[in-house]
């Protein structure tokens, strides 16, 4: 079992890059530069999604006090309107994972729009430095999370070719952990599907870490506004089964009938993510195409 000790999942030594990632960065120019250097694995393939038949877009609306905030958009070429799905990043940002992962749900027939939560403070996205990605990210808090969700609405329900009574919310590590809570405050969120995010304080958690981290995820059951389902797996150190239980326990008294989360046996944390050393193949394919059913009968 991977023993996971850090904030995103993995101890920085674990992610730290090796000449050899950093070399693949140089070798394939623009292809590779987007990634996250902070987690690029040795070995790794990334998928790459063309935008063929999409239109793809960075935008930008106004969010709280005024701030001007970015968001990549991929969408269906066409008039639409079409259903969305708002993409929560890692603690990277907005790499070219997340957009990437914009354009697979694109060509599923979703407007799939990723805020970037992070910049007030930084663009974590080409930084190496663990300490300095998570300086950024602490910076992102909850309310100001929350109020960017609401800006994205806000301004998804100007835009024509969006269907803005069919939103749903994905995320992955933190972000899956912002799914939860997003689903518990906006009743125009319809459906969520949480990738492997914290669902409640780790057992060594100090007092401000426990509370920095309110809500969790497992004191919103009963507050869910939409059926959410998690994609986990059984071999992440940093969110052990037990709290995974605990979880679908919750949302079992709690009558959230349509809300539960699934273990991939022998997944790690992140196995989503094609450009990291914990890719697992057969559990992001199947938590992809149970994702894409989530949102087909809610949205």
């Amino acid at each position: 079992m991977t023993i996971i000790t850090g904030p995103e999942g993995l101890s920085p030594d674990q992610i730290r890059p090796s000449r050899r990632s950093l070399g693949v960065l140089v070798a394939a120019g623009a292809s590779f530069a987007a990634y996250a250097p902070a987690a690029l694995g040795q070995d790794v393939s990334p998928i790459h999604t063309t935008d063929e038949g999409l239109v793809t877009s960075q935008v930008s609306y106004p969010s709280a006090e005024g701030f001007a905030l970015p968001a990549y958009v991929a969408r269906p070429a066409g008039n639409g309107p079409y259903p969305v799905v708002i993409v929560v990043s890692e603690i990277f940002g907005i790499h070219e994972y997340i957009r990437d992962t914009c354009r697979r749900l694109a060509h599923a027939g979703y407007v799939a729009i990723a805020p970037a939560f992070f910049v007030r403070a930084g663009d974590p996205a080409p930084l190496s430095d663990m300490q300095a990605v998570m300086a950024i990210v602490a910076q992102a808090g909850y309310e100001q999370v929350m109020g960017d969700i609401q800006a994205s609405l806000d301004w998804l329900a100007t835009q024509p070719f969006a269907d803005s009574s069919k939103v749903g919310i994905t995320g992955f590590c933190w972000g899956g952990k912002v799914v939860w809570q997003a689903a518990a405050r906006f009743a125009p969120i319809k459906a969520g599907v949480a990738w492997y995010g914290r669902l409640s304080p780790a057992a060594t958690a100090t007092e401000a870490q426990v509370e920095g981290g309110r809500p969790w995820p497992i004191d919103l059951a009963g507050d869910l506004k939409s059926p959410v389902i998690g994609l986990y797996g059984d071999q992440d150190g940093g969110i052990p089964n037990n709290t995974v239980r605990a979880m679908n326990d919750a949302l079992g008294e709690a009558g959230q009938t349509d809300s539960h989360i699934t273990l991939f046996e022998g997944a790690p944390h992140g196995f989503h993510a094609d450009y990291r050393p914990m890719y697992r193949k057969q559990a992001a394919e199947a938590g992809q195409q149970m994702m894409l059913s989530h949102f087909k009968r809610w949205l």
